[in-house]
């Protein structure tokens, strides 16, 4: 049984224990900063299903409890941080723990489409996209932490039931996979709108990465739409609306 997994954050020899004998399993290469393993790995070469298997279980521990590291820095670099009073300060670390917890989801929303796409192209256009996220979650993160504040605590109940749905919808085939892509990425552009509608008009840091964040759903989802979506039915829809709803109105308090 294996009872642990060990290895440097940024590649090398790694390890799993078997009941408490440890034997040296295989070499994690260092990856571009940024740039999570089971991107680099998934496109390098044809992986055994231990090996996607290992890799998943990496990436997800990297995003859920490993410092994110974006390859771009934030939009917001270059402003000056807002004086803040305790209300304004305490309602903006709330709406980016929020924006955090929804690129959780979409890293693992991504890698589950990108999981079981058979459509190489379609599958590296899926990792690019999810590098695009990662530097979102980055930036959320660091701001959270700039604010005085946490992100949230279930980060790992949403990444599981993001790549599981992500993966639902890619065995339903490619054209509805980038539907519900598309979909997500329409509501998670309304989302930040009314973010950006939310936060205090004198956080210009905040608003700042949300903006950028608006852009890059917008394009992820024309990407999308050109590659061939299905429309998804208006059930599915709404049913998304209400799950997303959830998740932010618990983020926003845990």
């Amino acid at each position: 049984m294996i009872t642990s997994i060990s290895g440097p954050p940024d590649g090398g020899p790694f390890w799993l224990t078997f009941f408490g004998e440890r034997e040296s399993y295989g070499f994690l290469p260092e990856f571009p900063r940024g740039r999570p393993a089971y991107n680099e790995a998934m496109n390098k070469r044809s992986l055994s299903v231990v090996d996607r298997l290992i890799a998943e279980l990496d990436t997800a521990l990297r995003v859920v409890a490993a410092p994110a590291r974006p390859a771009k820095p934030s939009p917001a670099a270059d402003l000056e941080p807002a004086d803040l009073n305790d209300t304004e300060r305490a309602e903006a670390a709330a709406l980016m723990r929020v924006n955090h917890a929804g690129e959780i989801a979409a890293q693992a929303l991504y890698r589950g489409q990108a999981a079981v796409t058979r459509d190489p192209e379609l599958r590296e256009a899926l990792l690019e996209a999810a590098d695009d996220e990662y530097d979102h979650l980055a930036w959320c993160a660091d701001r959270v932490h700039e604010l005085g504040s946490r992100t949230s605590l279930l980060a790992p109940a949403w990444y599981a039931g993001a790549f599981a749905i992500g993966a639902v919808a890619g065995f339903g085939g490619d054209r509805q996979s980038l539907g519900f892509l598309v979909e997500t990425e329409r509501q998670v552009a309304e989302h930040l709108e009314g973010h950006l509608q939310r936060l205090p008009p004198t956080d210009t840091r905040s608003r700042r990465i949300v903006e950028h964040m608006r852009e890059d759903e917008i394009g992820h989802g024309q990407d999308a739409a050109d590659r061939g979506a299905a429309a998804l039915p208006p059930l599915i829809r709404r049913v998304m609306r209400a799950s997303a709803k959830v998740m932010t109105s618990v983020a926003h308090r845990i």
